[in-house]
């Protein structure tokens, strides 16, 4: 018999299942309805694996679209799984970890302290809502896809104000590469490929000292990155400057987008 879990976000819904400590292949379906994306995701979940709804044993679901779900899906035992839970679960499952900082980044970030006991901590509205939003501003964009293909051509030195820029003198701890200052030095010929890549770095940056902070906190070295986030290409260039720069080991597991749906998952009876 099958778990499934659901993960139904603002804009997309991740399903993944276990069938005995294996993973099925995942799911990923993009629509502004959460019911209609859930029951896209769900159908191309089972064709894509060849699994029949008698061999589903139970749907557990989770993220800000579940509430809108008011009976089981096609029959089948549903739960609902607070989503703090399903964060730490997932993201020590897919580490291999037995403690972490969990940091769910998708539209704004989650902090959860996983271990013995799992809880939220605290977060940001920093997101991939903010690189949306920005880039809707600053270079008239909204497709995420779009905005990640432009920065790949970005140079941020077009934009950002480095510790090299301000100072000759060498500081402890701080290599002249350092951002001093996100966008202090955004000049007349950055280009919308350099504007692009310095959101995604404002954005990556923030979390990640944010991170950071919460890690020292808690006396922990392990974070594990999960969500739409990790999936940027930047993202692991920018974290292994910070796992550099802060000696903190930053993670980012395979399958690391599903892996709130895949806690859901494991959050069954």
């Amino acid at each position: 018999m099958s778990i499934i879990g659901i993960d139904i976000g603002g804009s997309t819904t991740k399903i993944i299942g276990l069938r005995d400590t294996k993973t099925l292949a995942p799911c990923l379906v993009k629509a502004n309805d959460p019911v209609a994306s859930l029951f896209g995701a769900f159908g191309k979940f089972i064709d894509a694996n060849n699994i029949a709804l008698s061999e589903i044993d139970r749907v557990m679901i989770t993220g800000v679209g579940a509430s809108f779900l008011t009976k089981p899906i096609y029959g089948i035992k549903t739960v609902k799984v607070e989503e703090f839970l399903a964060n730490g679960l997932g993201g020590l499952f897919l580490s291999g970890l037995g403690e972490a900082l969990i940091v769910s980044m998708g539209t704004g970030t989650a902090l959860v302290e996983a271990g013995k006991n799992i809880r939220h901590i605290g977060g940001t509205g920093i997101g991939g809502g903010t690189i949306m939003g920005l880039a809707n501003k600053m270079l008239n964009i909204r497709d995420i896809d779009l905005i990640i293909q432009m920065a790949q051509s970005g140079n941020l030195s077009h934009v950002d104000l480095m510790v090299g820029d301000i100072t000759k003198d060498a500081l402890p701890g701080l290599p002249p590469h350092t951002t001093a200052s996100n966008f202090g030095r955004i000049s007349d010929v950055a280009t919308s490929g350099d504007i692009a890549l310095g959101i995604i770095n404002l954005v990556m940056q923030s979390v990640g000292m944010s991170a950071v902070f919460a890690a020292r906190g808690l006396n922990m070295n392990d974070t594990v990155l999960i969500g739409n986030l990790t999936a940027i290409p930047q993202c692991a260039v920018i974290f292994d400057n910070l796992k550099e720069l802060f000696s903190m080991n930053f993670i980012i597991p395979p399958q690391a987008e599903y892996a709130t749906a895949l806690g859901a998952a494991l959050a069954h009876d």
